[in-house]
């Protein structure tokens, strides 16, 4: 099987745990990791079948899962090549209060590149996938980012950054110069659907602070391989590292970077710098 094939079928195998437990788990069932950070009995089951899914096929390739961390290749000898980047359940808070809005992301990294995607939209049976060089596709039909030019006029993403207190101030400056201009802003709960529907055209941008790389492995591949732009808050290439993420058609990911720009760059907020470590389990 290929790539997106073995994807697909993993995403597919999560979702079937994740809709067993819908509508019947609730937060006296799920674990506390950190201020405002739950994780579940399926967010757990969701990620074992996943894993088992892709070993089953690429028993050479080793997984990064959310919940279980670095998971080793089960054949070969040395360093392994790609890694699959998992997130069971993106969306656990939505989930666990029966909010239908919730994903798993599949993404595929050789070396230090993206190559491959997956997200599942399970409760609509939606499939959003990508190679790089090959394109962005929603359950087969090619996906292209939208035509927005400005900021103004926009229907845009974003998510709160409830887990990096000490940037809520920077934050809110910027998501009050936004809303001041932008159509819409939506906050759903979710990072990788928001990239794919990015990806889509259905939102104009998207932008978040302090991700982990499992929130935005197969979603900023997506909306690249959409024709979109992807960049760290200062245009740079460290989203995946660092976790500050603009998703957006070329011309609207300029504006964002402007507004951006004004209360903050990269640099300043580095996770190093404020005591907090990349590698966190941190979810939605």
């Amino acid at each position: 099987m290929e790539t997106i094939e073995v994807a697909t079928e993993a995403a597919r195998r999560g979702a079937a745990i994740l809709r067993q437990y819908w509508e019947h788990l609730g937060r006296e069932d799920a674990d506390l990791k950190s201020r405002n950070d739950w994780v579940s009995r399926a967010d757990r089951e969701s990620e074992a079948a996943i894993v088992a899914c892709i070993q089953e096929h690429f028993p050479e390739d080793q997984c990064l899962g959310e919940e279980s961390g670095v998971i080793a290749a089960t054949e070969g000898s040395g360093q392994p090549q790609r890694t699959w980047i998992i997130d069971p359940l993106d969306g656990t808070s939505n989930y666990l209060q029966h909010f239908p809005f919730w994903s798993i992301s599949i993404g595929v990294r050789q070396r230090s590149q993206i190559v491959a995607g997956v997200i599942h939209e399970p409760l609509r049976d939606l499939f959003f996938t990508g190679e790089r060089g090959a394109g962005a596709f929603r359950d087969g039909a090619r996906m292209h980012v939208s035509t927005q030019e400005s900021i103004e006029g926009a229907f845009l993403a974003t998510g709160f950054p409830f887990r990096a207190q000490q940037f809520v101030g920077t934050y809110c400056s910027i998501f009050q110069d936004v809303i001041r201009v932008a159509k819409g802003v939506r906050r759903a709960g979710s990072a990788a659907l928001d990239l794919a529907y990015t990806a889509a055209g259905v939102f104009d941008g998207f932008f978040e602070l302090h991700l982990a790389p499992w929130d935005v492995a197969a979603g900023s591949l997506l909306v690249e391989e959409a024709g979109g732009i992807v960049t760290d808050f200062s245009g740079g290439d460290r989203h995946h590292e660092r976790g500050n993420i603009v998703g957006a058609p070329p011309a609207v990911h300029r504006g964002l970077l402007d507004f951006i720009a004004r209360y903050t760059t990269e640099s300043r907020l580095d996770r190093r710098e404020s005591g907090r470590h990349f590698d966190r389990r941190a979810k939605d």
